[in-house]
């Protein structure tokens, strides 16, 4: 559950600022769903052994327990998915910094200068896509490998071959990205040498919200197929409508979608996506097919809460601002950086189509650094998600702590959630509160026999 930025989107967005823009981000861990939280246990809840399935609807729902098989399961793959983030961050900054000490950054500028004449535009389409290519070539093998991960563990479905389609276009959708992005930036540089940061940022804003608002038309349905939730969900609709009603935001039911993840994935997730006209709540079939109708609506309810408290645009608002200083940090990292290494790497100057290489070795390094900052807000929007999920629901469903508290624990199930991650790992990369402290607070949430008002819904 969360506000959906899917890779392929996020990625443009941070191609804006040359992060992604070389296909060289990281995973970033959000669970193997947005609603998943990459889960923390308290010691004594640790998984009983050979939990029967009577047993496992008689544990106390406060508590996230695991059989042990899921248990050891879920330790194995969340350690084996850490490193994978942790090595794919130290390897795509190794990567960019090995093409540029051996000159392969120069030697594609010097082609790209040769083959395209006087057209910076020809240049562009020459280099920045040999660039992609490079990149994208010494990083497939630890995608490849995270692939093979989620299919081990029994998280994917998808086959080899679908699986490289989607690789494909998301490859081909950054390049023609990139190429815009990459010559927008060496036409601002040379133009304002000393405050070309501000002024990129300046046009990256509109480009951003311009991607942001039609990615839920054009570029999702190029990776899923998506179909109004009333084509076969009719009775979740009325009851979404009744949420709707009570929360006094209407949404129609043109805005509510289906997504077939099964097709893809065993997970389970639903999310909030898009602004304005393209704004709109999305739920995974796999997410209605495990889960009861009033854990089902607990989740409606979260995703409720994204919509009504204006996540998706304050999240965007989070984002550019985090640009912003992002650029003004990068525009002085490179005039060090070019003043020390830039011989040695053949970059002429900032105005150099080889100094997008640095960039984005610079910028990969901010992402990185970030990325704590980035998640503490996510994670601040969740839980203010979790309340209003649980206070919406109230009165209509039967017990809504017990159906909260059970969603979650079926999220976690499916979702093969770290029984007991770090606190450093939840600091560094938890879009989401941890899951047990999701489930032990849907669970224990209850202003209301204490007399007190509830929070967001009066």
């Amino acid at each position: 559950m969360g506000v959906k930025l899917s890779s392929v989107r996020r990625g443009w967005l941070l191609a804006i600022v040359g992060v992604c823009a070389m296909g060289m981000s990281a995973p970033r861990m959000q669970g193997k769903a947005a609603g998943t939280s990459r889960v923390s246990v308290q010691p004594e809840q640790t998984a009983p052994v050979g939990s029967s399935g009577d047993e496992k609807e008689q544990r106390p729902a406060g508590q996230y327990r695991l059989s042990q098989e899921r248990y050891e399961k879920a330790v194995a793959f969340s350690r084996a998915e850490y490193r994978l983030y942790f090595v794919s961050v130290a390897w795509g900054i190794m990567a960019l910094l090995l093409i540029l000490r051996l000159g392969v950054v120069a030697r594609l500028r010097d082609f790209a200068e040769t083959r395209g004449g006087g057209s910076r535009w020809l240049q562009a389409v020459i280099f920045v896509p040999a660039l992609l290519g490079v990149l994208a070539a010494l990083h497939l093998p630890l995608r490849v490998y995270g692939h093979n991960l989620v299919v081990r563990y029994e998280l994917s479905v998808q086959g080899w071959g679908s699986w490289l389609w989607d690789w494909t276009k998301g490859e081909f959708l950054t390049i023609g990205l990139a190429i815009v992005v990459g010559r927008l930036l060496l036409a601002v540089i040379p133009w304002k040498p000393r405050t070309w940061w501000l002024y990129f940022w300046m046009a990256a804003v509109p480009l951003a919200l311009f991607l942001f608002f039609i990615s839920p038309w054009f570029v999702d349905p190029l990776f899923d197929k998506f179909m109004p939730l009333q084509e076969k969900h009719p009775e979740l609709v009325v009851s979404i409508e009744r949420l709707t009603q009570r929360a006094g935001v209407p949404i129609p039911p043109e805005r509510m979608f289906l997504m077939e993840a099964s097709a893809k994935t065993n997970a389970l997730n639903a999310y909030v996506t898009g602004m304005g006209a393209s704004k709109r709540v999305v739920i995974w079939d796999t997410t209605i097919a495990k889960t009861k109708p009033d854990e089902l609506l607990v989740i409606v309810g979260h995703e409720l809460g994204h919509y009504v408290l204006g996540h998706v645009a304050k999240g965007f608002a989070f984002f550019l601002a985090g640009l912003l200083l992002g650029l003004y940090v990068t525009f002085h990292a490179l005039q060090w950086m070019l003043k020390r290494w830039g011989n040695g790497w053949g970059v002429r100057g900032q105005e150099d189509w080889a100094a997008l290489a640095v960039l984005l070795l610079i910028m990969n390094v901010l992402a990185f650094v970030s990325m704590p900052i980035e998640n503490g807000f996510s994670r601040m929007q969740e839980h203010a998600a979790d309340v209003y999920g649980l206070e919406v629901v109230h009165g209509l469903v039967a017990n809504s702590q017990e159906a909260g508290a059970h969603a979650f624990q079926v999220l976690g199930e499916a979702d093969l959630a770290d029984p007991k991650p770090s606190w450093f790992i939840t600091f560094w990369l938890y879009s989401h509160p941890p899951q047990a402290e999701r489930q032990e607070f849907a669970y224990r949430y209850d202003p209301w026999s204490k007399g007190e008002a509830p929070k967001y819904v009066k």
